[in-house]
């Protein structure tokens, strides 16, 4: 069992397996994008998949696939494939902005993915195009369908609630879960990454969210299960899908954190917001053996 300096039990592993994105949406980043880490030094598959299968061996049974945009990175499908069929891994998923999901939901499926969560911060083709520069709303919500009818479960929405750009559409995502069995998630904007020039002012929490879901209807607890992340559970009475409340700033859940995270060119981080890190590449292209890698976890 993996247990931090503050004896939390990790036991979920956030790979990114690439820095790289195609959108450019502007609280991420700016514009002309950002530096990229260089092709050789991000690790292969299979070296993530050493990493993988020393972590399955000390505790971890959750892994979940960001980027960047996981779904730009060739070969992504035959690398789900073999992480799936590593036995201790019980839960594999995938964060993604839905542009590729359409074309990919099928083999993912397939390969052994369970589920999904899809970035969308608006239901409306031109506000789509002014958070993200890029004109493919029509695309993730063709992905969100196709992952719907293949059977990727549960599909979970997460939108960034952002005052005066975005937070006149927080109960129109909400209707969602009346007809479809999806999850949406709100989550505070935590001001951090690239090109971010958000106010304080600007940002909602989510006790302001959950006032305004409050005038749809009654807002009746989920409890939670093994699998769930930080977000606290609701169902609008009636619906078929749920809403999650993620209070990433206002409500913090660092005591309650269970998580690493593996980043494109091999540093293991504790957490977003701390320089703290570990090199595993160097020693996975040094000769390290399994029993240094896991010393060195």
């Amino acid at each position: 069992m993996l247990l931090d300096p503050y004896r939390r039990r990790i036991n979920y592993l956030r790979i990114s397996v690439t820095d790289r994105c195609n959108l450019r949406c502007r609280y991420c980043m700016p514009e002309e994008g950002i530096p990229l880490i260089p092709h050789e030094r991000i690790l292969s598959y299979e070296e993530i998949l050493r990493v993988v299968r020393v972590f399955a061996a000390e505790g971890i049974s959750k892994v979940r696939l960001t980027g960047g945009e996981p779904l730009i990175r060739r070969g992504i499908v035959e690398f789900i494939s073999r992480l799936s069929r590593i036995e201790a891994i019980k839960d594999l998923s995938l964060t993604t902005n839905g542009v590729l999901l359409k074309e990919l939901a099928y083999d993912l499926k397939k390969a052994g993915l369970r589920r999904v969560n899809i970035s969308l911060d608006s239901l409306r083709p031109e506000r789509f195009r002014e958070i993200t520069r890029k004109d493919e709303y029509e695309r993730v919500w063709a992905g969100i369908e196709e992952a719907l009818r293949v059977g990727l479960s549960p599909i979970k929405i997460n939108m960034v609630a952002l005052r005066g750009v975005n937070d006149d559409e927080i109960e129109s995502f909400a209707q969602l879960t009346l007809e479809l069995p999806l999850t949406v998630r709100y989550i505070e904007y935590m001001p951090a990454g690239n090109g971010s020039d958000w106010k304080e002012e600007d940002l909602l929490t989510i006790s302001q969210i959950q006032g305004r879901l409050e005038r749809l209807g009654k807002l009746v607890p989920i409890p939670q299960n093994e699998w769930d992340g930080p977000a606290t559970r609701f169902r609008i009475e009636g619906a078929l899908g749920e809403i999650g409340l993620i209070g990433a700033v206002s409500h913090h859940f660092c005591g309650d954190c269970n998580r690493l995270r593996l980043t494109p060119d091999g540093k293991i981080r504790l957490c977003l917001f701390s320089d703290d890190e570990i090199d595993v590449r160097e020693l996975l292209r040094n000769g390290g053996s399994d029993e240094e890698l896991r010393d060195r976890i």
